[in-house]
């Protein structure tokens, strides 16, 4: 490859150099932050053989180039600029000055959950390892598999404390990410989080039913009773508590001597967000949780199929958005108070949402006689089917436009069927075909068959309006 003359096209088709501020590159993508994304000329763009796909979020303007490319187009492209090399960190940051209020948002929920996602799927997928092992009528008739083979019993046990983990101390995950991204010590905002679940305090699971019994146990402080509650499953009070964290932290770096700074600092930021932790912003968090859990589930109860079906139709144009990120805090509480909830209805549509942006680029192979694409969707179908959806719909199906209206259409009709089925996820996991295994055991089967809706509507509607289209491109001619 000419990776010179490939830069040189890519130049010449955003705009030329004076309309790029910073780039820098992923694995497969260009990662640019143009003055004015409106000067790219999206099709001098498209016929650029090296290019797979264009799409924008967050501030960035991202060109799919592929592994082992992009990295050589992306040194030749800065030597043509002229600007400085830059890391990805770096363009986020240029990227999200461009940003709005509510994207600067979802992006700051994004930069604290999606770290911590490994644990929570690794978590959640062991959960699901060990409901197959327990549920009952799932193999045998009236029997799980310990009990026709109880010789793995203690192993389905030890699944399911490691599976517990993640869940259990979710807030020490949480306050370090949060620690982090707010500015303040990581490793302070993981101790706030283990004191928020320490085992002196009365587990937070059983805070219901202490209520209940009117044993909850209290510190009495000079005449002030306050509540020793523990936080577990939840998420809002240890974001609230690593924000104030990171604040307070902040604040005494700048007024403490610097000789007494690495003393004083930890101790004091501690102490003073435990005690507004306990007092005031758990307390409130944690009903605030509660809400905004049960409205969600409330709203999935009441609006049945339709609002199902409604999501899953507006799933995809949400990714474009990137507001998608924002469903990850959602979910995760959802997750932690499963006893609840049940567990998430969010991953089911993302899944049906995933499959049918695969199905609908895996039949451009067959409707379109551009060689080029073909080798696109088809690489990008497959991968849309086991989760990763970005290069099907920026790569093939928003470029050609009616792919991507058959994948709404598919998603809404298969999320609906779930949503009917009441599909619940008792995990994170990878959103499409391997999916399967992080749904609750009695949901797996309507799960698969939701799948294949999605698959067949998604697949046929695309044959169908890319005959539409070709008629109307026919009568224009």
């Amino acid at each position: 490859m000419d990776y010179k003359q490939i830069a040189s096209e890519i130049l010449e088709a955003i705009g030329g150099k004076e309309n790029v501020s910073a780039a820098a590159h992923c694995a497969t993508r260009l990662r640019l932050v143009l003055k004015d994304e409106s000067l790219v000329d999206e099709k001098k763009l498209e016929e650029i053989d090296a290019v797979k796909g264009t799409f924008s979020t967050a501030g960035q303007y991202q060109i799919i180039i592929g592994a082992g490319t992009v990295n050589n187009v992306h040194r030749e492209f800065v030597q043509l600029t002229g600007i400085e090399e830059m890391s990805k960190d770096e363009v986020k940051a240029e990227g999200n000055k461009k940003m709005n209020p509510i994207q600067r948002f979802v992006k700051m929920l994004s930069d604290i959950f999606v770290p911590i996602i490994p644990a929570i799927v690794a978590g959640g997928l062991l959960m699901g390892i060990h409901n197959l092992l327990t549920s009952e009528d799932l193999f045998f008739d009236g029997q799980s598999i310990i009990d026709v083979y109880p010789q793995i019993a203690d192993l389905a046990a030890m699944v399911n404390t490691f599976a517990n983990a993640a869940f259990v101390f979710l807030p020490v995950l949480i306050g370090f990410s949060a620690a982090k991204r707010f500015g303040g010590n990581a490793y302070l905002g993981a101790a706030m989080g283990m004191i928020m679940v320490h085992p002196d305090l009365l587990n937070g699971w059983g805070y219901g039913g202490a209520v209940v019994d009117g044993e909850i146990p209290v510190w009495n402080i000079l005449g002030f009773e306050i509540e020793k509650i523990g936080y577990q499953g939840t998420v809002l009070p240890v974001l609230a508590a690593a924000f104030i964290l990171a604040k307070v932290e902040q604040f005494f770096r700048r007024v403490v001597p610097s000789a007494l700074d690495n003393l004083l600092t930890p101790l004091l930021t501690i102490f003073i967000t435990g005690v507004l932790t306990f007092t005031v912003v758990g307390p409130l968090m944690r009903q605030s949780g509660h809400l905004v859990t049960d409205g969600l589930v409330f709203l999935y109860e009441t609006a049945g199929f339709v609002g199902g079906g409604l999501f899953g139709l507006l799933y995809a144009p949400i990714v474009i958005t990137g507001m998608h990120h924002s469903f990850i805090a959602v979910e995760t509480q959802l997750l932690a108070d499963i006893a609840r909830t049940g567990g998430s209805f969010v991953f089911p549509v993302a899944a049906m949402s995933n499959v049918a942006q695969g199905a609908a680029a895996l039949a451009v192979i067959v409707v379109t006689a551009n060689a080029k694409m073909k080798s696109i969707a088809s690489a990008s179908g497959i991968s849309a089917l086991l989760g990763i959806t970005e290069p099907a719909m920026f790569g093939v199906n928003l470029k050609l436009r009616y792919p991507f209206y058959a994948a709404i259409i598919g998603a809404g009709v298969s999320s609906a069927y779930v949503t009917l089925m009441k599909v619940l996820s008792i995990a994170l996991g990878p959103a499409g075909l391997p999916g399967v295994i992080a749904i609750r055991p009695d949901s797996m089967m309507h799960f698969l068959i939701g799948l294949a809706i999605a698959f067949a509507v998604s697949f046929a509607m695309t044959i169908v309006l890319a005959k539409r289209a070709a008629k109307k491109e026919a009568k224009a001619a």
